[in-house]
């Protein structure tokens, strides 16, 4: 008996997969630098609350014992513009401390593709810094470009442009281009960039004339992720290495993060979440072995 339906149409060729978009070039180590635990010293409190849907304000107290004590006043804006779970535009933030140093950056959404930033920071009434970033984000490629404290009547700037481009669905290849100009002085710094992701894992690279920096990122399971990092300099003749991890327990609302580096630090960072309070303990300690030098901190956040 013959084929009644008739030989089998072909099978359409299966379409690589979507290349995505390679981020921002300062996010190529963030992945790794999450791992690590941020120093703690002293005891800080902060409170934060939210007044509405787009508008909230945080109150942080530190006392120091290395330092003077401050005070910050944060105030945040959120606009209706969702494009992610953490990116809403336009958005608005105001930073001030006890001094009357301000630091305000204030970000927005041009177009689809554009988004803009401009960073202005104050010490005790006297501007340090302002600066405007430009950046494209395509399909698969990111393009930004920063100019920092533009100076017309002193002839000095500062610009920095960046990009990434998805060469394959894992792999990221960029670059980064630093220029300076003051009076006597004019110079432009390159530096390459690399970055790939596996399922578990991922590798980063920049190497450029000042040194290399070269980080690694692994996710073991859903408790525990360690991260490696060299950072080489080659104008200072120096090359550090740290080990950084970080275990969650969830059943316990419990996130432990440690570190080991090449100048004989260690330090540990543990959370402890308070349901159905809003508070969350951190308690931290860091001691340099060549040094001699130890310091702990702990702190305390509502909100």
């Amino acid at each position: 008996m013959g084929n009644v339906l008739g030989p089998a149409a072909p099978r359409a060729p299966r379409r690589g997969e979507p290349l995505g978009s390679p981020g921002s070039f300062d996010e190529l180590h963030r992945q790794c630098k999450d791992v690590f635990p941020q120093q703690m010293e002293g005891v800080k409190l902060i409170v934060t609350k939210t007044l509405s849907s787009h508008f909230q304000v945080t109150h942080t107290v530190h006392m120091s014992s290395l330092g003077p004590s401050s005070y910050h006043f944060n105030a945040t804006f959120v606009g209706d513009r969702q494009l992610g779970p953490t990116e809403a535009f336009p958005t608005l933030v105001g930073d001030m401390d006890n001094s009357g140093s301000l630091n305000a950056q204030v970000m927005h959404l041009v177009a689809e593709r554009i988004r803009t930033k401009a960073v202005f920071q104050t010490h005790q009434a006297k501007f340090v810094t302002w600066q405007f970033d430009g950046e494209y984000r395509g399909d698969d490629c990111t393009a930004t470009l920063t100019l920092g404290n533009p100076d017309l009547l002193g002839e000095s700037v500062i610009l920095v442009a960046h990009f990434l481009q998805s060469v394959t669905s894992r792999l990221v290849l960029g670059g980064e281009m630093v220029y300076h100009r003051r009076p006597g002085e004019e110079g432009a710094i390159l530096t390459l960039a690399g970055k790939y992701t596996a399922l578990k894992w991922v590798a980063t690279l920049n190497v450029g004339y000042g040194g290399a920096h070269a980080s690694y990122y692994h996710r073991a399971n859903e408790q525990v992720q360690v991260g490696v990092e060299l950072e080489a300099n080659t104008r200072l003749q120096d090359t550090t290495f740290a080990f950084g991890y970080q275990l969650n327990l969830p059943q316990a609302n419990m996130v432990f993060r440690g570190l080991l580096d090449s100048n004989w630090s260690v330090g540990g960072v543990l959370e402890k979440k308070l349901p159905p309070l809003p508070v969350t303990l951190a308690l931290g300690a860091f001691l340099n072995h060549w040094k001699n030098r130890f310091h702990c901190g702990f702190s305390v956040i509502v909100g």
